[in-house]
């Protein structure tokens, strides 16, 4: 009787059936659910980084692709920050954001397909979107904004957002939503170890 009285005292909780087992499941949930919610917070902190500081501090632009020129490399939706390039370093096969005329802020971004060097040393580029059939109108110096430094998919209609009318709204509810967010991860983290610590 001893013996088998010793031999149920030393099974583990989560052998111990049902309750034992829910634990278990709990402790795997929960840990799954740091997880998520860490790659989820990694990524927010990455797009961040990509879509206002890197541009910020390298005095690029981010706009937004709006029509199916470019596609399938830079299709709708896609952002894209450009970064002001001296013209004689622009070359043939280089995606260039230029203004549509002189002076307007419209702005189209199409390869460079040609560069034509007058003989006052002025230049003039010929560009193409990769899903148009024909050439757009010559580009002159003037015109030109920079180049396509890099791309990220599907971001840009959030970019457009928030340059939008929604801008002072929308920035100050994100800082927000991402420190309560943080604060939520710290205040969770602790209170379970305090609780690790007292159960026996």
């Amino acid at each position: 009787m001893t013996s088998d009285v010793s031999l149920v005292n030393s099974q583990t909780p989560e052998s111990q059936g049902p309750e034992g087992q829910t634990r278990t499941e709990r402790g795997l949930w929960h840990y799954i659910g740091v997880g998520l919610s860490a790659g989820l917070l990694a990524v927010v902190l990455l797009l961040a980084l990509l879509v206002i500081v890197v541009p910020k501090v390298a005095g690029a632009t981010p706009l937004t692709i709006l029509t199916t020129s470019m596609e399938p490399r830079l299709p709708p939706g896609t952002l894209i920050v450009v970064k002001p390039m001296p013209i004689d370093q622009i070359t043939v096969g280089d995606v260039m954001t230029y203004q549509i005329r002189s002076g307007d802020p419209a702005v189209i971004s199409h390869r460079v397909i040609t560069i034509t060097s007058s003989s006052d040393g002025t230049k003039t580029f010929t560009t193409k979107g990769d899903n148009n059939a024909e050439a757009d109108p010559p580009v002159s110096e003037p015109q030109v904004r920079g180049i396509v430094w890099y791309s990220v998919p599907w971001i840009g209609y959030v970019n457009s957002a928030l340059n939008g009318p929604g801008r002072s709204l929308a920035i100050p509810v994100i800082a927000v939503v991402l420190l309560g967010y943080a604060a939520y991860m710290l205040t969770s983290g602790l209170l379970g170890a305090l609780r690790r610590r007292r159960t026996p």
